[in-house]
C-alpha cells in the first residue's frame, strides 16, 4: 500500500492534494470532506460570495475534475471519527476505515457559539461554510433589520455588504472599540468612522445577553441597554480549531494541533496544516495559531514535501487581508508588536499605509488601498529592515528607495 489521506476540504487540503501531485507522487491520495463541496476559498463567503458577486464555480478552489483527473479519492459529505495512529488507519461516520501510510490533518476550524438565552431561534445564523452563506444570503432582503453580534473583521465583512443592499445594520462589539483584538486603537477609529460614514450603527461595551421572540428572532438584549431590534442576527465572534479526533488519537494539542517547523505532529507519520495547527515560527521567535489562507497553503506545500520524504521547513511572516466597500487592507506581521507607528499617506483620502517599528525595525504594516507598500513591507519585514520614520512619511521618498536603505 501507498496512501496518504488528508483530512478536511478546505484551503490546506486542496494544496496539498496539488502539491503531491506536482512532487510526483503516484500512490493513493484519498481526501475526506465533512461537506459535499470540494475543497473551497472560505474569504470570499462574507464578502463576493455573500453579495452575490462570485458563484461556486469561483469559490471552490479547483473544479472537481481537477481531482478526478489526477486519480483522488474524493469522499465528500464524510466525517472522519476516529484515528487509530498505531494501525495507521482513520475510521468514517459511515464505518469505513482507510489505511495509511501518511495522513495530514487539515480540519481548520468551526465557528464559536453562543450559549445564551434564546440564541437557538430561527433567524441567528454563523458564517463558516457555504451552506451558512447560502442561509444568510436568503434572509438579507432590503428593508431588514440586521444585528451582527462581533465587530472583528467577518462582521464589519458582512456590514459592508448588507449595508451597501439597504439592509439597517448594527454592530455589536463587547470590547470598547471594534477589531481590538487585531488592531490598534487609530485603525479601530478609522474603520469605526468609515462604517458609521455608510450608515452602519456601531454599539461598542455592548454584552449579549440574549435573543427573544415569538416564532424567530426578533431582539437583541445587551446588558445595560435597550434591546436591539433584528431581523435577522450574524454571530462572528471567532472560530475554535477542530482537534477533537487528534486529541483522542493522542497527538499532542494546545489551542490547535502542536506541530514542529516540518508541519509534523507529536506522531512521526501524521502531519497537519492551516487554521487548526498551532505552529513555531522562527521568524517571530514563537508559536502562533494563525486564520489565515497564505498560513494554510503555505504550511500545505511543506507538510506535502515531507511527507514524502523531504525535509522542507516552514518560516514566514503573516499576512491577512479584509475587503470592506471598495478598502482593500492588506496586513504584514502584528501591529502589537511594535513600540512605534509611522503613517504614510493620508487617511482622508482612504489610501494610507500604517508601518510599525520596534526599536526601529520595522514588524508590521496595515495598508489601506495601498498595494505598493504591501508588497515592498512583505520583504522587509522578512528582512527585519530598520527604516528612518521621517523617510517612511515622505510621499517624495518613493517606496523603491525606502527599500534599498
Amino acid at each position: 500500500m501507498n496512501r496518504i489521506v488528508i483530512v478536511g476540504a478546505g484551503h490546506a487540503a486542496g494544496q496539498a492534494v496539488a502539491s503531491l501531485r506536482q512532487e510526483k507522487y503516484e500512490g493513493d491520495i484519498v481526501l475526506i470532506g465533512d461537506e459535499p463541496h470540494v475543497p473551497y476559498q472560505r474569504p470570499p463567503l462574507s464578502k463576493q460570495y455573500l453579495a452575490g458577486e462570485q458563484g461556486l464555480d469561483r469559490v471552490y478552489l479547483r473544479p472537481e475534475k481537477f481531482y478526478t483527473d489526477r486519480n483522488v479519492t474524493l469522499k465528500l459529505g464524510t466525517r472522519v471519527s476516529a484515528i487509530d495512529a498505531k494501525a495507521h488507519t482513520v475510521t468514517t461516520d459511515a464505518g469505513e476505515t482507510i489505511s495509511y501510510d501518511k495522513l495530514l490533518l487539515a480540519t481548520g476550524g468551526r465557528a464559536r457559539k453562543l450559549g445564551i438565552p434564546g440564541s437557538d431561534l430561527p433567524g441567528i445564523h454563523y458564517l463558516r461554510s457555504i451552506a451558512d452563506v447560502d442561509a444568510i444570503r436568503a434572509e438579507l432582503t432590503p428593508g431588514k433589520r440586521l444585528a451582527i453580534v462581533g465587530g472583528g473583521y467577518i462582521g464589519l465583512e458582512v456590514a459592508s455588504v448588507a449595508v451597501k443592499n439597504g439592509i439597517e445594520v448594527t454592530v455589536l462589539e463587547m470590547e470598547d472599540r471594534i477589531l481590538k483584538r487585531v488592531t490598534t486603537e487609530a485603525m479601530s477609529a478609522f474603520y469605526d468612522q468609515l462604517h458609521t460614514g455608510r450608515g452602519v450603527a456601531i454599539v461598542t461595551s455592548a454584552k449579549v445577553t440574549g435573543f427573544t421572540g415569538s416564532k424567530r428572532v426578533e431582539q437583541v438584549m445587551v446588558e445595560g441597554r435597550d434591546p436591539v431590534p433584528a431581523d435577522v442576527v450574524v454571530v462572528g465572534i471567532g472560530i475554535i480549531p477542530n482537534v477533537e479526533i487528534a486529541a483522542a488519537a493522542g497527538l499532542e494539542c494546545d489551542n490547535g494541533v502542536v506541530v514542529d517547523d516540518h508541519c509534523r505532529t507529536s506522531d512521526s507519520d501524521i502531519f497537519a496544516a492551516g487554521d487548526c495547527t498551532n505552529h513555531p515560527n522562527a521568524l517571530l521567535g514563537r508559536r502562533l495559531r494563525l486564520e489565515s489562507v497564505p498560513n494554510a497553503t503555505d504550511q500545505a506545500r511543506v507538510a506535502a514535501a515531507n511527507m514524502l520524504g523531504g525535509d522542507a521547513t516552514y518560516a514566514a511572516i503573516p499576512w491577512f487581508w479584509s475587503d470592506q466597500y471598495e478598502l482593500k487592507l492588506q496586513m504584514v506581521g502584528f501591529s502589537s508588536d511594535g513600540d512605534s507607528a509611522v503613517v504614510r499617506g493620508d487617511p482622508a483620502t482612504n489610501q494610507f499605509a500604517t508601518f510599525y517599528l520596534k526599536n526601529g525595525v520595522l514588524v508590521a504594516v496595515d495598508a489601506v488601498n495601498s498595494p505598493k507598500e504591501f508588497m515592498a513591507c512583505r520583504q522587509m519585514v522578512a528582512a527585519k529592515r530598520h527604516l528612518d520614520p521621517k523617510r517612511i512619511a515622505d510621499p517624495n521618498v518613493s517606496m523603491k528607495e525606502l527599500m534599498a536603505g
